[in-house]
């Protein structure tokens, strides 16, 4: 050790002096949490209080146009009257179909089955596809899958062995447009020529898709000539189906009369 150098003291004892010590945590943050919540609680059961004893407040005048509502209900004679029970088609249709079927044609006689007391007017599902078409297991499908109904029927003799059939193919009112559907395909159906009338047809009055067709005459040897005219039109969910078969040629206006009449019974 150099002459100079001097030994360093030692150092003291620390002091045993108490130091600053932390709260507990645990039970002071509940005491401030318990009353965070009565405060909520408490201005919360106050501000119902209040609310309750203030008048109800009136909502505001709806600004869609259209939607207000008069004070008070129309005078009798301003209210709108009900439709007449002649221009309301539900009512028509829904009750006795058979008597919207049109009047027989002057000159027409009585069917054979109404003189002998056979028949009511209607016609089931079956006895309609299997009377009126080539393939009634297919009509019958189609028909069902179309919300099928009822059908309504007349029919009468013309001259000496002429036939005239009406029908009235009702379906139900839903997502299906059953009659549209039924009518369009049997008017697509009529310009084949197989089956078919083998042309476009004519246009019905007071209808937007109702046609008349004049079928070729059918020859064959050893019997009379087969003359046919059909007709097809839709009102609502009703079908219109009229058929005139005769031995002699059967004209443009005796189809045309009795589809435009039956369609104004509808």
């Amino acid at each position: 050790m150099e002459p100079n150098d001097t030994i360093p003291a030692a150092p003291e004892a620390p002091v045993d002096t108490p130091g600053p010590r932390r709260r507990p945590r645990g039970r002071t943050t509940l005491i401030i949490t318990a009353a965070a919540l009565l405060g909520i609680s408490g201005g919360v059961a106050v501000g119902y209080g209040i609310q309750a004893e203030r008048p109800p407040t009136p909502l505001s005048v709806l600004s869609q146009p259209g939607l207000g509502y008069p004070a008070k209900a129309l005078p009798a004679d301003r209210a709108p009257a009900p439709l007449p029970v002649a221009q309301d088609r539900q009512v028509k249709t829904d009750g006795d179909l058979r008597k919207l079927l049109v009047d027989k044609p002057k000159g027409a006689k009585k069917s054979l089955a109404d003189e002998l007391g056979i028949g009511d007017g209607w016609a089931t599902l079956p006895e309609y596809a299997q009377d009126f078409y080539e393939d009634p297991n297919y009509m019958f499908e189609s028909l069902a899958g179309g919300d099928f109904r009822r059908v309504a029927s007349a029919s009468w003799r013309r001259g000496q062995y002429g036939d005239i059939q009406v029908q009235l193919i009702q379906f139900r009112s839903g997502d299906l447009l059953g009659a549209s559907d039924h009518v369009a395909d049997q008017v697509a159906y009529m310009d084949e020529d197989k089956g078919g009338a083998g042309n476009l047809g004519h246009a019905i009055k007071g209808s937007r898709e109702g046609r008349y067709f004049l079928f070729p005459v059918e020859r064959e040897a050893g019997y009379l000539p087969s003359y046919r005219a059909r007709a097809l039109a839709v009102r609502g969910d009703i079908a219109m189906d009229i058929n005139i078969y005769d031995t002699v040629p059967i004209s443009k206006k005796d189809i045309r009369t009795l589809a435009e009449r039956q369609l104004e019974r509808l």
